[in-house]
């Protein structure tokens, strides 16, 4: 753009040089009106060269900034399965044991295995008492990440399959004190993902259950239909 304008301001030159054939106080008049469109135009495509030079760095800006935004998204793409199993995969770490880790999500619930083959160290993990104080820990990690409650559930080499079928037995021994004559049979408190269980056993044996108390105290009681 500036080359043509300089080229077509040097072919005015020799025209405007030709009419200036007057007094010399119209050729000076002359000659500092051409200086001062020259001048002009000249300061027109710097003003020009400049705004161009702004929109482009703003481009750029507008680039990285886009650029930002794509991994905040990626962030924002972290579930609760995959915060519990970098927390327990840590956990592992530190106490030097293997393992492998599975993430299910069901009815809406983020379930997390954790596994071994053969004999398996994790044995020192699995007491149920140790699984759900990891659970608890595992859920307020990823609380403190996402800001949300979390109800994951936390299984340990297995552990949630051998306390379900302690639960299966506690249920079956209170139908045995109801079928001798009781009323109902109280179980002890649980957690609310155990109440669960216990209520789905016993629906299977044909039985109705409800839980009772608060908090810590809160257990299920089972009653003939």
């Amino acid at each position: 753009m500036q080359d043509g304008k300089e080229h077509e301001l040097d072919e005015l030159a020799p025209e405007a040089d030709a009419e200036l054939t007057g007094e010399p106080g119209e050729r000076d008049a002359e000659a500092e009106s051409f200086a001062q469109v020259r001048e002009d135009v000249e300061s027109e495509d710097a003003q020009r060269t400049d705004e161009d030079a702004d929109e482009d760095v703003e481009s750029d800006d507008g680039d990285l900034e886009d650029d930002s935004d794509e991994e905040d998204d990626e962030d924002d793409e972290r579930d609760e399965g995959d915060i519990a199993a970098d927390y327990i995969e840590e956990l592992l770490d530190i106490a030097d044991l293997d393992g492998d880790l599975d993430i299910d999500v069901r009815g809406g619930r983020t379930y997390v295995s954790v596994t071994a083959e053969g004999s398996s160290s994790l044995e020192a993990l699995s007491n149920p008492e140790v699984v759900d104080a990891l659970q608890q820990l595992t859920r307020l990690a990823v609380q403190a990440e996402t800001d949300e409650f979390s109800r994951l559930i936390l299984d340990v080499g297995g552990s949630r399959d051998a306390r379900k079928r302690e639960l299966e037995e506690l249920v079956d021994r209170a139908i045995e004190r109801i079928e001798g004559g009781a009323s109902s049979a109280a179980l002890p408190p649980m957690s609310s993902y155990e109440r669960k269980l216990v209520h789905d056993v016993v629906a299977a044996r044909g039985y109705v259950s409800e839980s009772e108390g608060e908090g810590g105290s809160r257990h299920t009681v089972l009653r003939a239909q």
